[in-house]
């Protein structure tokens, strides 16, 4: 949406996917286990439910599509990412649509075309997301953006790849390469693929030193982001604040929006509101605990114990956890936090305006 310049289509057809998909995943799983012998009564209900995840999915890329039909479509880094993961994904999803036919699973199970299909899932649906909301969100992290020109060679490597990599293992599979082999014979067929497959692997770790070098590069070089709406066109309240937060607060007084968009509308109309120092009031923050840390501590404790079967370790580690979480629960009229006071505001706020017209001002020149 934020590149597209539109609003999102289908806002709530996507949030009633999300909801369905998030019940219907728990009644796939059985999917990885077809050719255990569960019984016909079986595979068919988890085969039923694995074809049905596919719908809701599907209207969520229907509508990644129609958000960008006859969008302004500015083609930075982090939309590249988003735009590639759409035909990827799709191509992970129609094998597993194949994969959720139960009487062909017995063909596909535990070849290298399961390893394609979820690898197609796991790296283009996850891997991909990641790499674009990382680049995206970087300048309010860090206070720079990334270099476009070589995070776009980043991008062409590892997708490049990727697709080198993992597209010919769904032929392997097909020819009956099986999964967990340590080595094959020549006489097989197989080597020429494999070896294709390794030089995708090579060009994706190549995108990885690439992105590495971005990292170091970028944080030398780029501009520093001052504004807090990095890429010009933020939609969300995370772009009306400073890029690099403040160290106190997000906003000096609460924003008032009536609609997820509503900061992209104001900004088009300029009436994203102003405040003046009246208008500060102090603000309330938690103090410090090291409840959170504590409470950490016991849970590793506790799976610890758990991984291992030291059941006397793994119920005093969950015990620590929830006397933990009690007490921390009970503990606000001791723990009240602090204030920011005006003066502090102000002086934060001041500072950051002085940024922004400095920016404004080298821009200029």
């Amino acid at each position: 949406a934020t590149f597209s310049r539109k609003r999102l289509f289908g806002y709530n057809a996507m949030v009633g996917s999300i909801v369905v998909i998030s019940f219907l995943s728990f009644l796939v799983w059985v999917h990885h286990f077809f050719t255990m012998g569960n019984g016909t009564a079986v595979n068919s209900a988890f085969s039923i439910t694995t074809m049905l995840i596919s719908i809701p999915t599907g209207v969520k890329i229907f509508n990644w599509l129609f958000t960008m039909y006859k969008g302004r479509i500015t083609f930075t880094t982090p939309m590249i990412w988003a735009i590639a993961f759409i035909p990827n994904f799709v191509i992970g999803g129609v094998t597993g649509v194949m994969l959720a036919m139960a009487a062909a699973d017995y063909q596909y199970h535990n070849t290298y075309f399961l390893v394609s299909h979820f690898h197609y899932v796991l790296i283009a649906a996850t891997v991909f997301a990641c790499f674009a909301g990382f680049i995206y969100w970087y300048p309010l992290m860090f206070g720079h953006k990334l270099n476009e020109r070589i995070g776009k060679w980043f991008f062409w490597f590892f997708m490049i790849g990727f697709n080198v990599c993992f597209f010919p293992q769904y032929f392997l599979g097909l020819d009956g390469m099986p999964r967990r082999i340590y080595t094959y014979s020549a006489e097989d067929g197989w080597t020429t693929l494999n070896f294709i497959s390794s030089m995708g692997a090579l060009l994706m770790a190549i995108g990885f030193l690439i992105l590495a070098y971005n990292i170091g590069y970028s944080f030398f070089k780029s501009k520093r982001e001052v504004s807090g709406d990095a890429w010009g066109h933020g939609r969300t309240l995370e772009w009306a604040t400073t890029s690099a937060m403040p160290p106190f607060y997000n906003f000096a007084i609460e924003p008032e929006w009536n609609d997820h968009d509503d900061f992209y509308h104001k900004k088009e109309t300029n009436t994203v509101p102003v405040y003046t120092e009246k208008d500060y009031k102090p603000i309330h923050m938690p103090k410090n605990t090291y409840f959170g840390m504590t409470i950490s501590l016991f849970m590793f404790i506790g799976a610890f114990g758990l991984v291992f079967y030291w059941n006397g370790i793994a119920i005093a580690g969950l015990i620590g956890v929830f006397v933990c979480m009690i007490y921390r629960s009970f503990s606000t009229t001791k723990d009240d936090g602090y204030y920011v006071s005006v003066e502090e505001i102000v002086a934060t706020e001041n500072a950051i305006k002085a940024k922004q017209e400095a920016a404004a001002k080298g821009g200029e020149a």
